[in-house]
């Protein structure tokens, strides 16, 4: 039993898991959320609709996004008529292009992060995929991109499925839970979103299905974890996953929902996340820091799911929240819309880069500690509690 013990202690690290590099992809097509009305509504042959083409600019205005990038093309629309349809058989079209291209855009990703990293991608553990655009084929997605990358056989994967935003808040906690109980072990994330499987055409019946036409884009990101970097080598610590947790808000079904369909994936979003959101999320602070000592939000750097404009307004009106805490999350925003489940890893590049153009002490804008926030279908919100670290 003694010898049992000390194999078990010798396995896990001694200190916290860490992110040790980020990466990040787009295609390469994008549009100007301006002059993305005419381009929708042409390309969906609903030019005839001037009405709701009115109100579907309205919508855009008030997003806050510049630009977002696709993977859809018009010429890929044309070869697939179907897709620009709002409820026509589609299913076989999307998942093919999504089943190929989501692993492709992860790759991109995911080599970016691993070259940053600096390290041998032999030395790579296990890899968490997250993605609610392909999880039907099989094998899935972590498969591919494993092969893509020329990743060990021995290689322990992971995928997530269909748990849209707040997807990389989830695999962030599993990845510390894998580095901190295995200690050599070097956990690869990538997280990959492709709007082509709920991309449609507008219907006056069915508004809510504008909202996410407007908001959403292309994108994938990947990150590096492992605990008690090896400094000598080259590794250079990020930021520290103190701790991880998960809730589901009361009395919030069916706020946000996917349903899979024949016509492809059929979103739902409700007008009143931001309230449920922003009134839940001062309770799930105070469990998250308290043991910390921390009290004050205007005290953390803040790493928020880009959902909306209107988020950000609840959460600062809410918390009494600084003009600038969630200036991050709407700079990735405004320059990609909301990705989904990568989102939130745009975000933390985005802190850390920042941080660094100005000079902070540390990757957290100064500060020592900090929240990342994802919420999606349930409605379920995820919370990783961050510690930054020195810069330089």
């Amino acid at each position: 039993m003694a010898r049992m013990e000390e194999i078990r202690l010798a396995q896990r690290a001694s200190g916290p898991a860490t992110v040790l590099a980020i990466g990040t992809s787009t295609p390469p097509n994008y549009v100007e959320q301006s002059t993305f009305p005419d381009y929708y509504f042409r390309v969906t042959n609903s030019e005839h609709k001037v009405d709701l083409k009115n109100k579907f600019k309205r919508i855009c205005e008030n997003t806050m996004i510049k630009k977002r990038y696709m993977h859809l093309t018009e010429d890929l629309l044309k070869q697939n008529p179907n897709i620009a349809a709002y409820a026509a058989p589609s299913l076989d079209a999307r998942q093919d292009m999504v089943a190929v291209e989501v692993p492709k855009l992860g790759q991109q990703a995911a080599e970016k992060a691993i070259a940053e990293w600096g390290q041998p991608k032999s030395t790579i553990t296990h890899l968490i995929f997250c993605t609610s655009s392909v999880s039907v084929d099989m094998p899935g997605a972590d498969y591919h991109l494993a092969n893509l990358l020329g990743l060990r056989p021995s290689l322990i994967r992971t995928m997530l499925c269909q748990h849209g935003c707040y997807g990389a808040a989830s695999a962030l906690r599993l990845a510390k839970d894998m580095a901190e109980n295995n200690s050599a072990a070097r956990v690869l994330i990538v997280c990959c979103e492709i709007t082509a499987m709920f991309f449609r055409g507008p219907h006056e019946a069915h508004l809510g299905d504008l909202v996410g036409q407007a908001l959403f884009g292309d994108a994938a990101a990947a990150l590096i974890i492992g605990s008690d970097p090896v400094i000598g080598a080259g590794e250079r610590p990020l930021f520290q996953l103190v701790s991880g947790a998960q809730k589901t808000v009361p009395e919030s079904e069916g706020r946000i929902c996917g349903r899979m369909r024949e016509a492809g994936l059929l979103v739902d979003l409700m007008r009143d996340i931001p309230d449920l959101v922003s009134g839940n999320v001062g309770e799930i602070l105070e469990e998250a820091l308290r043991p910390f000592g921390i009290s004050d939000w205007n005290d953390i750097f803040w790493i928020a799911h880009p959902g909306g404009p209107a988020i950000f307004k609840r959460l600062e009106m809410g918390l009494g929240l600084g003009p600038n805490k969630m200036r991050c999350s709407r700079h990735v925003l405004s320059e990609y819309g909301n990705v989904s489940s990568p989102s939130v890893l745009f975000v933390l590049d985005a802190m850390r880069k920042f941080s660094a153009e100005e000079g902070r002490s540390t990757t957290g804008e100064g500060l020592d500690w900090g929240v990342l926030f994802g919420f999606g279908p349930g409605l379920t919100v995820e919370t990783i509690v961050l510690r930054s670290v020195p810069i330089g």
